[in-house]
């Protein structure tokens, strides 16, 4: 089934897989993926009317926020940026301007579009690339040309003897031991592009016209020539180069920068992150330049606007938002009323226990403890975690977070570093070796940082 014919439930479930908890977050973007879906499918005149449903997270920090975004876009498919909302300034501001972040998903699209299109040519390079090999390993010789007298005048003829089908049947030979990978090893000289021609330069812009240093780059660029350089290399590593060179020839970069735009419009999801931090403070010497001002700059942008790229003109009226924020010192009423109504659908992410750390640390595909597991395999050291160890783990975690910062499951990393400290350093020297980590063997590496909560402070 295609991502894009996922009903919420099926949506949840693929999150699920990924995501601990937190399941009011997931039901509300699995409903405004699928109403994508559902968009497309009305008429074309009630289509452009239909507007996305933007969603505010509100949670603290490590409880999986940013997480859910992501894999809702990589399920889809979809453009997806991730950006931090303090880092914008009100227009008229040495800054970011609020309008760099369609310019960067644009990118992002554009990037994402063109390694699509790489990919479905990427045959076909392979095999100019094995063409280019083979010319390099057995150059054509120039025609040999033989001066015969004639009874009128002297004419010029080739000679019709076997070089030619010797020639060739040596080329099929080499490309035969080429597919076999018998002259992978084989040092050959190759001809590539240098990405560097032209002087280099480094623009310093004001806020709104970010992408002018680019603009000049590539004026500057097509003023000069590509500069060629030859590098000698192994056949195995002049094939990838060769082949990745013909691959970029063969994409339609016109085709491309189409459906990159068409994609951030009707696909793009923007994850706002920090929106609580560009809330107005109750300063009464007027309006807070690097708060309320981003709020108002970013309105016309979340509700529906153009923004001019160097890709063309880009609509933002049915990009998804998704802002999230802890909202420990504000709320979201905080926010200037026309920003509120832009941002329809509200959901609370619950902090983190004990039950849900050991969730986290076993139950999802990238699993903390399983990603352990397969980093010191590779060491060839074997590690056991029983299942008394991953309650502990848990229990620390939870534990420190009380005490100290509410990082929610990020503390889980900050815990399994210390704990396998000794062992990813070792790991080397040891050898192949089965380590078992139990509920103790945890209690003795953590006992002293729980004991001193002022040394938990800085170790976790």
């Amino acid at each position: 089934m295609s991502s894009k014919n996922l009903t919420p439930r099926e949506i949840v479930s693929e999150l699920d897989k990924y995501i601990i908890g937190q399941d009011d977050a997931k039901r509300a973007v699995a409903i405004a993926l699928r109403n994508r879906w559902r968009r497309q499918k009305v008429s074309e005149e009630m289509r452009d009317e239909i507007a996305p449903k933007n969603i505010i997270m509100m949670g603290p920090t490590g409880v999986g926020k940013t997480e859910i975004a992501r894999r809702l876009a990589k399920l889809d498919r979809s453009p997806f940026l991730k950006i931090e909302a303090s880092k914008f300034t009100e227009v008229g501001y040495v800054g970011r301007d609020v309008e760099s972040m369609i310019r960067d998903i644009v990118e992002l699209s554009v990037s994402m579009v063109k390694s699509e299109e790489q990919e479905s040519v990427r045959l076909k390079a392979a095999e100019i690339a094995e063409e280019r090999i083979l010319d390099i390993l057995l150059p054509k010789r120039p025609p040999k040309v033989v001066m015969e007298p004639a009874a009128e005048e002297d004419v010029l003829r080739l000679p019709e003897g076997k070089e030619e089908a010797n020639q060739e049947g040596t080329r099929e030979k080499l490309r035969r031991l080429l597919r076999e990978g018998k002259l992978d090893d084989r040092p050959v000289e190759v001809e590539v592009v240098n990405g560097h021609g032209g002087p280099m330069i480094e623009i310093f812009s004001a806020s709104g016209v970010e992408d002018m240093g680019l603009n000049i780059k590539e004026m500057f660029g097509n003023m000069f020539p590509q500069k060629k350089k030859r590098r000698k290399v192994k056949v195995s590593e002049a094939m990838d180069i060769l082949a990745e060179e013909e691959a970029q020839r063969l994409v339609d970069m016109d085709k491309v920068t189409k459906t990159a735009v068409e994609r951030v419009e009707q696909s793009g999801i923007i994850f706002l992150d920090e929106i609580d931090k560009i809330v107005g403070s109750d300063s009464t010497h007027g309006p807070d330049v690097s708060r309320e001002g981003v709020q108002r700059d970013l309105l016309p942008i979340v509700e529906g606007s153009t923004v001019n790229t160097k890709y063309g003109m880009v609509k933002t009226d049915h990009i998804l938002f998704i802002a999230a924020g802890a909202f420990s010192m504000s709320k979201p009423s905080d926010l200037v009323p026309e920003l509120q109504g832009r941002f329809p659908i509200r959901v609370e992410l619950g902090s983190l226990d004990k039950e849900d750390f050991i969730r986290i640390l076993t139950e999802p595909h990238n699993a903390l403890v399983r990603q352990y597991i397969e980093l010191l395999a590779t060491e060839g050291i074997q590690i056991v975690f029983k299942d008394d160890s991953v309650a502990e783990i848990a229990e620390v975690a939870a534990l420190v977070n009380e005490r100290t910062e509410n990082i929610g499951a990020r503390r889980l990393y900050t815990i399994m570093e210390t704990l396998l400290d000794d062992i990813s350093f070792d790991a080397p020297d040891m050898g192949k070796k089965k380590v078992e980590i139990d509920a103790g063997y945890v209690k003795s590496k953590l006992e002293d940082i729980i004991e001193d909560e002022d040394l938990s402070r800085y170790v976790l």
